[in-house]
């Protein structure tokens, strides 16, 4: 008696096209085209999960720096300041206060200075 691997073919192929699902045209339907769709989109995946991280410190940068210009300072100053004063406070702090509690912001840069 031959071995037939029918099965597990058709559950691996099952597999990639539930995966691919939300995929367009060819890439949806047929399986060698889903196969290399779906081995894109993790590696996209995978990439961005870690550019995500370079964005947003760079976003908190961006926002920090325009809060701290209100106040005759930028931001390398600021940082500068904070880490001589023994202050430490995380950027997306930083950019969550300078965003969210103005008043308080306005204390931690007037306490630097």
């Amino acid at each position: 008696m031959r071995v037939v691997y029918s099965v597990p073919s058709r559950r691996r192929r099952k597999k990639v096209l539930k995966a691919v699902k939300g995929h367009r045209g060819a890439r949806r339907r047929r399986y060698r085209a889903a196969k290399e769709s779906l081995m894109h989109a993790l590696r996209y995946a995978w990439e961005h999960r870690r550019l995500r991280k370079r964005e947003f410190r760079k976003l908190w940068i961006i926002r920090i720096n325009n809060a701290v210009r209100e106040y005759g300072l930028n931001y390398s100053q600021f940082i500068g300041l904070l880490k001589k004063n023994g202050i430490s406070v995380n950027r997306k702090a930083l950019s969550n206060m300078a965003i969210e509690d103005k008043e308080a912001f306005k204390k931690l840069v007037e306490m630097v200075k």
